[in-house]
């Protein structure tokens, strides 16, 4: 396996080459480092890349099976059941989805529905929605955040016992309620049912690197193997993470998407790891 620490990773850091050879670099509004401080930040993100285990991360490059008839066909079935699944959900859920949308707009009288930034497949942005569960200055980590969850922020991307999150926001997340609005996007095709997690683009660079074109070789998805797999309770800070969610890129297929399916109704019921 191919790791981190080599003296071609030495040489491809002083340039940032790792964001450079994203996809999106080529596609969308999310460039190659703007100025110095852009491109320093990014040399930083990758040495702390080369600061994780990355034993099990797999080959850095997309799997070569992505190329063969056989996961063509797995993709149409996939992006067939992905439409009506979505639709269904929806039609027999619609009165669950206008309760929510009313509590969450009586709760404090802001935005019903929060659409974030992401990183979608082939490095092209999209946005996700959910019911805000948080406050409406929440993007203003630093005026929201003590030092020390603002580090752990920077760290995991998450921050346990977070202030800026609503009463009835701190629900919705137990029990994955805010994320039923992401059918419409399984729906549309901007996210899978099931796939890794869609990042927002500096923590796709950040944790991943050199492996960052390999995550995004597949669509994200609503639920996957990482949040199968202990959601909130395995982390980056480890390298786990990442081995999770690329080796559903490797393996993904029929009878391990029923698997994660499976998996994760088991999850939700027991609410572990949800934050």
């Amino acid at each position: 396996m191919k790791t981190v620490n080599t003296q071609e990773r030495e040489d491809t850091l002083s340039e940032c080459a790792a964001a450079n050879s994203l996809p999106y670099n080529k596609d969308t509004d999310i460039g190659q480092p703007a100025n110095d401080t852009e491109e320093q930040s990014c040399q930083q993100a990758e040495e702390a890349v080369s600061q994780v285990n990355t034993e099990g991360w797999g080959d850095i490059n997309p799997p070569a099976r992505q190329k063969t008839f056989g996961y063509g066909c797995y993709i149409f079935f996939k992006r067939a059941t992905d439409i009506i699944v979505s639709a269904t959900v929806m039609i027999v859920f619609c009165w669950l989805f206008l309760i929510l949308a009313l509590a969450v707009k009586l709760s404090d009288g802001g935005k019903v529905i929060y659409k974030h930034k992401r990183v979608g497949k082939g490095g092209k942005s999209i946005y996700i929605s959910k019911f805000r569960s948080m406050r409406d200055n929440a993007d203003k980590i630093e005026d929201c955040l003590t030092p020390e969850q603002l580090e752990e922020y920077k760290r995991e991307y998450k921050v346990d016992r977070d202030p800026r999150i609503t009463p009835l926001g701190r629900f919705l997340r137990r029990t994955s309620l805010d994320e039923l609005p992401q059918f419409w996007d399984v729906f549309v095709g901007r996210i899978s049912f099931v796939g890794p997690r869609p990042l927002v683009e500096d923590e796709l660079r950040t944790k991943y690197g050199e492996y960052a074109e390999k995550l995004v070789s597949v669509k994200p998805g609503l639920i996957g193997w990482w949040a199968a797999s202990g959601r909130s309770n395995t982390v980056y800070e480890t390298g786990e993470r990442q081995q999770r969610e690329l080796y559903y890129v490797d393996h993904c297929g029929i009878l391990f998407d029923l698997k994660i399916i499976l998996k994760t109704v088991i999850e939700v019921i027991k609410r572990d790891g949800a934050k």
